[in-house]
This record gives C-alpha cells, sequence and structure tokens, in this order.
C-alpha cells in the first residue's frame, strides 16, 4: 500500500510538473486574476468566489470587477441597495439569491469579526452558503495557508488520471490529500481549472492533443478528440 502511494504521488508530481509548462499561455482562473488586480484579500477572494459559483469564469470575473469598483469591504457593499448589487453582477447564475447571501455574509463579518473575514475551516464553514470549495479556496488565495480546492474540474480530471477513484468532490479532496504534499494543494486547484476549462473539458475532451495522455488512463471518459 506504501509504495501504490508513493508512485501515486510521484505520478501527481510529474503531472504537476508537465502542466505548469503547457498551462503558461492559458488564460488564469478568476482567483488568481482578482489577487493581481487587487491584492491578496479575503474578502474579495471569498465574494468572487460565491459569484463564480455555478457560473463560468467569462462571467463571474467581470461581475465581480463591477462590483468591486463600488465596494471592497462588508460596511461598502452593505451601503449598497439589493438593487444595485443585482444590477452589478447579473448575469452571474443565481444574482437575486447570491446578493442576498453576500449581504447577509457581509452583516455577520462586519458584526462578529470586526469586519474581517476568519481564517479558520470552521469559522468560514459557518457563514451563510459557504461550502467547503468556497472555504478551501478562500485559505488558499485570500490566506496562503495550504488548501485543496475541489471543483468539478479537479474531481472530474483527478478521476480521468486515475489519481482517484471517487464519487463525490468530498472523496477526492480526501484521497489526493494521501498522495498530494501540502504544497502543490493551492497550485493543483489552478493548474487543474486551465487544464478543465481548454483540454480536458467535460464533453469530449481533447485527448488528441493532451501531454499527458502517456500518464492518463482515460478512465470515464466515453467520448473524446
Amino acid at each position: 500500500m506504501a509504495k501504490q502511494s508513493n508512485n501515486q504521488k510521484k505520478r501527481a508530481i510529474t503531472i504537476i510538473t508537465i502542466l505548469r509548462t503547457a498551462t503558461k499561455d492559458m488564460v488564469e482562473p478568476a482567483g488568481i486574476t482578482i489577487i493581481k488586480q487587487f491584492g491578496r484579500n479575503p474578502y474579495l477572494v471569498l465574494v468572487s468566489c460565491i459569484l463564480s459559483l455555478r457560473t463560468k469564469d467569462t462571467v463571474s470575473l467581470p461581475a465581480s470587477q463591477r462590483l468591486f469598483a463600488l465596494a471592497q469591504t462588508p460596511s461598502a457593499l452593505l451601503s449598497l441597495t439589493p438593487k444595485t448589487i443585482q444590477d452589478l453582477i447579473y448575469p452571474v447564475g443565481f444574482y437575486r439569491q447570491k446578493t442576498k447571501q453576500l449581504l447577509k455574509i457581509s452583516s455577520i463579518l462586519q458584526k462578529q469579526y470586526n469586519s474581517a473575514v476568519p481564517n479558520t475551516e470552521k469559522d468560514l464553514l459557518a457563514l451563510p452558503g459557504v461550502g467547503p470549495k468556497t472555504t478551501n479556496l478562500v485559505l488558499s488565495l485570500g490566506f496562503n495557508i495550504p488548501a485543496l480546492c475541489v471543483d468539478t474540474h479537479v474531481h472530474r480530471i483527478s478521476n480521468h488520471l486515475g489519481l482517484v477513484n471517487t464519487e463525490t468532490p468530498e472523496e477526492t479532496e480526501a484521497q489526493l490529500k494521501l498522495i498530494l504534499p501540502k504544497e502543490y494543494w493551492s497550485e493543483f486547484n489552478e493548474l487543474m481549472v486551465m487544464w478543465g476549462q481548454n483540454i480536458c473539458v467535460p464533453i469530449s475532451p481533447f485527448c488528441s492533443k493532451c501531454p499527458l495522455l502517456p500518464l492518463c488512463p482515460q478512465n470515464g471518459v466515453n467520448k473524446r478528440r
């Protein structure tokens, strides 16, 4: 078992090394762009992550940028009317519900945390509508704390590659943590997101031009290009 785990660790690190080069000219995930534009601000990472749920980066990133032009703190967001926030973030998915969520979270942060975002998994998960994916992304990007954010890309591609054999993102996170050293956790999400948006797409991935093909058993891939 230990030998198998060590082999998987080596495979995972090899995959990361290959993807570092293969993704170098790809558009970065929205969260990385937010950090580069506004700095490592946990509140902005949290808000942008909420806006990105069930929404493509091409829609959520401009929405985040429009909102942050007017509000970059809980108090500034709370000073906006719900209608103003909705207009700024439209057309992100569930924009009305997300507006209510952002107002609730901002109010909690202002009242309970002196307008700061908590930096523990327990406190983040206690915020309305904040799940493991958002929590780990905030810890990773917002606080530079090692955290493994497993979104749809990480879950799908990790299974295709045979790094894990799982049914849910939670199971994927648990299995990846057993084979992936902590120093790679944050980077792994970034690489998988870019790969999942460009090459290993959900429907008919571009296996014929994937440099990972010699390492990939293509588990669960029914149609490919």
